[in-house]
């Protein structure tokens, strides 16, 4: 079994499917999706499980050879980098509109990259088979396979193709040892590092003060108040027009595959510079893949009160989907802070793979329901009758009842806030997922009696007259 998680790169032309497809394959919203060309400029990065294999998917902007518009160049130099990541290449194209000039010319790009790569016809509902894909032999990429991403016609088809040529990488290695793995996530310079070397107690990673020391994701063994750790050092993830050099380029990757890897995340920041967009995406990952995290805000010394309160402004402001990440204000450089950090460290170890007895569950619905019950739809009051576990790290509690599916979003964040509340989750997202009981009188056909159907002949009757 490989480390490295498998890297699919979406290429094509503008509006031909890549968002929508990339939306599809890792079950998220992240990429932008309209009806207009060239919506997409830098590469998007996703994770992705299918058939208990992960992989990464990066979303890149269309290509348009020899359009002359300077945006459309730098959005090609971007895919050009995801290229060099990738181990297998989607070349998309758009069967409503056929083979264009601008489709052979990235056909002709692509075979110079010796990669394996997979032509995929998109918006395909509706077309016969050997109508959609006649056109497009003429590309010379081999069989083609025809799908719908926005409808996911053909979507599990095309992956089970490609992932069974990758390497296989479990969504969530198993555990033997009972050995945390924690991995130190933030943009380059704000002293992941120095954080991990400091609490080893030697200089076991380079450390230096200018960003792009770290290359690589490295693992460090050590023991920290009777519990085993793995520190993962990640490479700091710059914003994407910045990544240049080749040996840059496959940070991104190795960082999110220590995200999938980590039991825990610790995500840094620092406190003397101001908390950007970059930081925020990497962090909504990390929440995304629902790992547990705890929040630190480094090179928190030296601040004065104005400072100090500018930090939690904006930390608040920014990063508001992160209410339930412990927040720590630390020196890593001094150590001050690391010992509290720790110790939330492994409470939201100790959260996120614990295991919950269902009559606690239940006994904590009753309670929740009780105080403040769900809103009724159509004059029907939605009932939730029983609770269990349906998965850990990170934690899924299964709630059973009627018109679960219509259960309001903020009526659900209150169940999940009650219930991390009152389990006493500290550091991990809990994951709520609702099940409608089947009705037992669906498909069943109410027989009349003979009474009934005299009644109904006679109101049939009285309505025709009027």
């Amino acid at each position: 079994m490989s480390d490295k998680l498998p890297t699919l790169v979406l290429v094509g032309r503008p509006n031909v499917g890549k968002s929508t497809l990339f939306n599809r394959l890792t079950g998220t919203r992240d990429a932008l999706v309209a009806d207009l060309p060239g919506l997409t400029r830098d590469r998007q990065y996703g994770s992705g499980v299918f058939d208990e294999r992960a992989f990464i998917v990066v979303d890149t902007g269309g290509l348009m050879p020899d359009s002359g518009d300077p945006l459309a160049a730098l959005a090609e130099e971007q895919a050009q980098l995801a290229l060099a990541e990738a181990d297998h290449i989607l070349f998309l194209v758009d069967v409503q509109q056929g083979r264009t000039g601008a489709d052979e010319s990235i056909a002709r790009h692509l075979r110079k990259f010796g990669k394996p790569l997979t032509l995929v016809i998109n918006k395909s509902e509706g077309y016969p088979r050997t109508s959609a894909t006649a056109d497009f032999y003429a590309l010379g990429l081999g069989e083609p396979l025809t799908i719908s991403a926005e409808q996911g016609q053909g979507v599990d088809a095309l992956l089970r193709q490609v992932l069974e040529k990758l390497p296989v990488v479990a969504p969530e290695p198993p555990d033997d040892d009972g050995t945390v793995r924690v991995a130190i996530i933030g943009r380059p310079n704000v002293g992941k590092s120095t954080l991990i070397n400091r609490l080893i107690g030697e200089e076991r990673v380079l450390a230096a003060d200018f960003p792009g020391t770290t290359r690589d994701a490295i693992a460090v063994p050590f023991e920290y108040d009777g519990h085993p750790y793995t520190l993962i050092d990640t490479a700091g993830i710059r914003r994407r027009a910045r990544v240049w050099e080749a040996v840059e380029k496959f940070s991104i990757v190795k960082t999110l595959g220590a995200i999938e890897r980590a039991h825990v995340v610790i995500a840094v920041v620092d406190a003397q510079s101001d908390i950007g967009e970059q930081d925020a995406k990497l962090m909504g990952l990390v929440a995304q893949r629902g790992r547990a995290m705890v929040f630190a805000v480094n090179k928190w010394d030296g601040l004065d009160s104005g400072e100090r309160e500018r930090v939690r402004y904006q930390v608040s402001l920014k990063l508001p989907f992160l209410d339930y990440a412990p927040l720590h204000f630390i020196a890593a450089k001094h150590g001050s802070g690391l010992g509290e950090l720790m110790e939330d460290v492994q409470l939201a170890y100790e959260s996120t793979t614990r295991e919950f007895s269902t009559p606690e569950l239940n006994r904590i619905l009753g309670e929740v329901v009780e105080a403040h019950p769900p809103p009724a739809v159509l004059g029907r009051r939605i009932k939730l009758r029983y609770a269990h576990q349906a998965g850990s790290n990170p934690p899924r509690i299964m709630v059973h009842g009627n018109q679960t599916d219509k259960l309001p979003d903020h009526y659900k964040r209150y169940l999940a806030n009650q219930f991390r509340a009152q389990l006493r989750l500290k550091g991990v997202p809990l994951l709520m997922s609702f099940k409608t009981g089947d009705n037992p009188f669906k498909d069943k056909k109410n027989e009349l009696t003979g009474r009934q159907i005299k009644k109904k002949r006679r109101l049939m009757a009285r309505v025709k007259k009027r």
